[in-house]
């Protein structure tokens, strides 16, 4: 169970490392929000561009 934990909190800390490093990259807003829109389609997440905005403004906003 210990080793299943372990395992766990390693894929977790993947995870977040990697949306972080798509945040930070030096790159356009709108070019990372369309590659964000079109990764989310390709695992069959169904999102808008308007939606995108609303969470992207809700993220700066800090809430």
């Amino acid at each position: 169970m210990r080793a299943l934990t372990l395992i766990s909190a390693f894929l977790g800390g993947a995870i977040v490392g990697c949306g972080a490093a798509l945040m930070f990259t030096p790159e356009k807003g709108s070019d990372l929000r369309s590659r964000i829109v079109e990764l989310l389609r390709k695992r069959g997440i169904k999102v808008s561009d308007s939606e995108v905005d609303a969470l992207v403004a809700e993220l700066a906003a800090g809430e």
